[in-house]
């Protein structure tokens, strides 16, 4: 029977000899105009915050606005000295504190030695609310200032609020052309191995490379024009999805174009042939990938709503690039760009017996041990979640300790714990003696004591004698929520320690809100390009199971391995979203080619093996390249990022080889017929 003609991509008349010139300058011109008149981003220290505005220390925040000097957050400067400071090491702290509030025009605090004398802080007031790079400069100062003419063997460090959010934002210093650079070298290695071909691969390196830069700046334009704070890691992220989804469709756009070239005469032919039959999986799986990414808009963390607009924001303009510039800027070179390994019309297709060929016969030979093996290796991969830990420390966010977390640590061998990030609630001025006995009933409670008042607004604030954001700090806040809300049902209890809290609460029902969503996204989406409730039902279930298994094996490496004591609260619904999200990809480039097969020969194992072998090549390069590009988030010092490339780049290795290679290949075969149920594919 012969093989039944792709369908024509609509878009596919603008490859032509001279069109295919005008579409490349069009699209440059286009990413000019971007890159130069895209509004200024807004940059914000919330940016990256996973609270939202309906959560309990969300609301203490916003209540404590109406005290006096509600708009000031302390920066702490702790100062150490060992064997103790003595009586003129204070005095000539005192002195120094005097220094930094003549210099900075504010009132400072004098020192206040801990009862050992082995450290002394001294409070410093910041202004809230401060743009990242205004705040990162006043906290430079203010480290500069603490640090002048101190006495032999004292040091100074600088903590607190701002300091953390300034070191925070001192991680993404750079990042935005070291992240490039490295993704850029590690694209262009691997297709430089993919392509054997000395120039092939600066083609889609440069179109991708571009269309990165143009999501960049549509991003800040974006950001700036409706005045949504975005930071490093969200634009990193983005830039991640970009590289790695765009180059991931260039690579099978050319893979077709170049199986066309042995078909066709004309390059030009070839290439709308190809069009017509990648893009289908392309736009599919696209489309997937940014449904499930607006889904995140639902969430109520404002961090991941801001990765979901973001991302697919990025992926519209990766698909773009990769559908509408690519191939015209593939074309106008010629058959020579692939030299030395030119496709000429006439040629055998070297993948159809290739390794991926003997794959596929040995793996559908053999369904039932085959699929059978597969879900248990997967299932047991899994079985890592059991003892999943989630909710990282302040102090535990970085790769690299920064000064505010060291001195933190100085800070809390010294003092109560809790004293660099006290707990504040929220009361009535007529409820504040009530509110200060149960707190001090508290079990974790150092201290409770009245502070300001103003109006109908009272503050009490608490000192917690157990190590910040810990877990036994968040069961101190619920019995502290408890005790105060016996003794005042409208107090508020905010903080740093119930901010934790109320993240954590917040992930887990982001993740209750938005999984189902991207699950029912996801099978649509497979309905309608497999048009089978089968197919798209297992489909669906193998890439859930795979990211399951990533998950598990995720969890053991950063457990056992490098010792972190819990994911960040967003990994876990992040790498569902990147990896049911992308990991279906492989399943659609393969399936879609296996009922382009089926729908020409009638023979659903022999469908599968030869989508397998036309496929296997380039899913398996795209897997890798797409793992590779996730992992170079590790050159961004912030532990949510390095987990989120361990988990999506081992979870993206294990959908292209084991559950696309192997799993769906004996699953097809297994099913027979009945797996295109109830397309007229399955009579």
């Amino acid at each position: 029977m012969n093989r039944r003609a792709p369908r024509t991509f609509p878009l596919a008349h603008l490859v032509g000899p001279k069109r295919s010139i005008a579409v490349v300058l069009l699209g440059l011109v286009l990413a000019g105009l971007v890159m130069a008149f895209a509004p200024e981003p807004t940059t914000g220290s919330e940016a990256g915050s996973n609270l939202p505005d309906s959560s309990e220390s969300a609301r203490a925040e916003a209540a404590l606005k109406k005290l006096p000097r509600a708009d000031e957050a302390p920066a702490i400067v702790v100062y150490s000295k060992d064997g103790g400071l003595q009586g003129e090491d204070l005095a000539a702290l005192a002195e120094r504190s005097r220094a930094i509030a003549s210099e900075l025009g504010v009132e400072v605090s004098p020192p206040v030695p801990a009862q050992d004398r082995s450290a002394a802080l001294v409070a410093v007031p910041f202004e809230t609310g401060l743009e990242s790079d205004e705040n990162k400069e006043r906290v430079k100062e203010l480290r500069s200032l603490a640090k002048e003419d101190l006495p032999d063997g004292v040091t100074a460090q600088v903590t607190g609020a701002p300091a953390v959010q300034a070191d925070l934002g001192a991680v993404f210093e750079g990042a935005d052309v070291r992240l490039l650079a490295v993704t850029a070298g590690v694209v262009a290695i691997l297709l430089i191995v993919t392509y054997r071909s000395p120039w092939l691969w600066l083609v889609p390196l440069t179109v991708i490379g571009i269309g990165d830069r143009v999501a960049a700046r549509a991003l800040e334009g974006v950001s700036g024009a409706f005045d949504v704070g975005i930071d490093g890691s969200i634009t990193g992220i983005t830039s991640v999805l970009v590289f790695g989804a765009g180059t991931n469709y260039a690579l099978l756009l050319i893979a077709r174009y170049r199986e066309e070239l042995r078909r066709h005469s004309s390059r030009h032919d070839a290439m709308r042939t190809a069009l017509g039959g990648a893009a289908p999986a392309i736009l599919s799986s696209s489309g997937t990938v940014v449904l499930a990414l607006l889904s995140l808009l639902v969430a109520d963390s404002p961090f991941v709503s801001a990765i979901g607009w973001s991302g697919a924001l990025g992926i519209v303009v990766a698909v773009a690039f990769a559908l509408l510039v690519l191939p015209s800027a593939m074309v106008i070179p010629g058959r020579w760009l692939f030299w030395p390994f030119v496709p000429r019309e006439g040629d055998a297709d070297p993948s159809e017996k290739g390794w991926w060929y003997r794959v596929g016969r040995s793996v559908t030979a053999r369904p039932v041990p085959v699929t059978i093996a597969a879900v248990a290796a997967l299932a047991a991969m899994a079985a890592g979640l059991i003892t999943l830990n989630t909710g990282l420390g302040q102090s535990e966010q970085f790769l690299d300790t920064p000064e505010s977390i060291t001195a933190q640590e100085t800070l809390q061998e010294a003092f109560p714990a809790g004293i660099s990030s006290p707990t504040t609630v929220v009361t009535s001025p007529g409820k504040v003696e009530s509110v200060v006995a149960a707190a001090n009933e508290v079990e974790g409670v150092e201290s409770a004591r009245p502070a300001n008042s103003e109006g109908d607004v009272a503050e009490v604030q608490v000192v917690l004698s157990v190590e910040p954001e810990s877990e036994r700090a968040l069961t101190t806040v619920e019995d502290l929520r408890t005790a105060v809300h016996d003794a005042d049902p409208d107090s508020l209890v905010g903080g740093t320690d119930a901010q934790a809290l109320d993240e954590s609460r917040t992930a887990a029902d982001d993740r209750w809100r938005v999984i189902p969503i991207v699950l029912a996204i996801v099978l649509v989406m497979l309905l309608v390009l497999l048009r089978s409730v089968v197919a798209a039902l297992l489909l669906c279930a193998t890439t859930v199971l795979s990211y399951l298994s990533a998950l598990g094996v995720g969890w053991l490496v950063f457990d056992h391995l490098l010792g972190w004591s819990a994911m960040d609260v967003s990994t876990p619904l992040l790498a569902f979203i990147f990896l049911v999200a992308l990991g279906v990809d492989y399943n659609i480039f393969l399936t879609a080619r296996a009922r382009e097969e089926m729908a020409a020969t009638g023979d659903p194992t022999g469908s599968i093996v030869k989508a397998l072998a036309v496929t296997g090549g380039v899913i398996t390069s795209a897997g890798i390249l797409l793992a590779a590009v996730f992992a170079v988030l590790g050159v961004l010092p912030l532990v949510l990022l390095a987990q989120l490339g361990v988990i999506v780049g081992f979870g993206v290795l294990l959908d292209t080889v084991l559950v696309r290679g192997v799993a769906t290949p004996a699953i097809v075969a297994l099913c027979g017929r009945w797996f295109w149920w109830p397309s007229a594919l399955s009579r």
